[in-house]
This record gives C-alpha cells, sequence and structure tokens, in this order.
C-alpha cells in the first residue's frame, strides 16, 4: 500500500466545511462540530495556550453593535426614552 503519488488521487471527499459561527472551513462533518470554536457547543472554543487566537476573537475585533454605545449611555446613568432640555429655553 502506498500513501504517494497513486493514493493522492483518491483523496476527494472533504472532512471540513465551513461553520456557521465562527467562518472559518473547520466543522467537522461527520463529528457535526467545529474544530475551531466547538459549535454547536454554547461556550465557545478558548485555551490559554494559544494568546494570538484569543486575541483575535476578542471583544473588539467585529461590529460591537451593541458595545460600542455603552460607554456614552453608561456615563450619562444608562437613562432611556428622555427628551435633553434645550439650552435656549432656559436663556444660559
Amino acid at each position: 500500500m502506498t500513501k504517494g503519488t497513486q493514493a493522492f488521487g483518491k483523496r476527494t471527499s472533504k472532512t471540513h466545511t465551513i461553520c456557521r459561527r465562527c467562518g472559518k472551513s473547520s466543522f467537522h462533518i461527520q463529528k457535526n462540530q467545529c474544530a475551531s470554536c466547538s459549535y454547536p457547543q454554547k461556550s465557545m472554543r478558548r485555551y490559554q495556550w494559544s494568546k494570538k487566537a484569543l486575541r483575535r476573537r476578542t471583544d473588539g475585533t467585529g461590529r460591537m453593535k451593541h458595545l460600542k454605545t455603552m460607554p456614552r449611555r453608561f456615563k450619562n446613568g444608562l437613562r432611556e426614552g428622555t427628551q435633553a432640555k434645550s439650552l435656549k429655553a432656559s436663556g444660559n
């Protein structure tokens, strides 16, 4: 049995495909689990022995649709549904 030239022609099946959560081609089709993010598990796969991998997908690397408004809202006491008082009306 050879592992060389003749065997390479038989390598046509895909073991991994695109993951729905992380977008990498790491989702194992037969296991139904992503090798990169552990989808469909609820908790993301992360290990301290790979610091660079943690930096790639930490807070601030994506859109931050909710988180980017938080410093401004927190500064104002997380108020909602009020209108700012006009400076013209008060006469200052």
